[in-house]
């Protein structure tokens, strides 16, 4: 029988770029790419916990006390922002490291980068938001595996977001999400 272990999941690969030597799942992008991939992963059963980290936009105003690109931070709830039907809020299970740092994450199948879809998602209560968040969180809350979100803001997920810079600046992020990993999480 084998061993249990953590999983340590990725959106993208460009988000992992500084975890090559540690083994790791690349989901790909999106709510359905974020599920089969899990369901996978757990498949065999030896899975005990999940720990996801990777890049978010910032959908808070500016002028208030938004997130900041250089911080990192724990997602302790997820909401649906792209899905015409309630949907009910999902709280991750996984031990809270970062008290001062907890943040709600809105998830959706589209790159957010212009103000109205940035507006529309803060008004929903969330700092955050991503592709993949959601499911990630259901599935883990279906199969009762514990789950941590990290997640470093990549842009303001407004209209100076730009989906062709972001594979650049996912690098840089991997680098700062490592050294996080290293001091916290290892």
């Amino acid at each position: 029988m084998s061993e249990k272990k953590t999983l340590l999941v990725f959106a993208h690969s460009d988000e992992a770029v500084a975890f090559a030597d540690i083994e790791h799942l690349v989901s790909g992008v999106g709510k359905v790419n974020a599920t089969v991939a899990l369901a996978g992963a757990f498949a065999d059963g030896q899975i005990e916990r999940v720990i996801v980290l990777g890049t978010a936009g910032v959908v808070g105003h500016a002028g208030e006390d938004r997130p900041s690109l250089d911080t990192i931070y724990q997602v302790t709830k997820l909401i649906q922002h792209d899905f015409p039907l309630p949907s009910a809020d999902v709280e991750p299970t996984g031990e809270i490291l970062l008290p001062d740092l907890q943040v709600t994450m809105a998830t959706g199948d589209v790159f957010v980068s212009d103000d109205k879809q940035r507006v529309h998602i803060s008004s929903l209560g969330a700092s955050l938001v991503d592709m993949e968040g959601y499911a990630y969180a259901s599935m883990c809350q279906r199969f009762n595996v514990p789950l941590q979100i990290f997640k470093i803001p990549s842009d303001y997920a407004d209209d100076s977001a730009s989906i062709d810079e972001w594979d650049e600046i996912a690098k840089r992020k991997s680098v700062q999400l490592r050294e996080f990993y290293d001091k916290f999480l290892r």
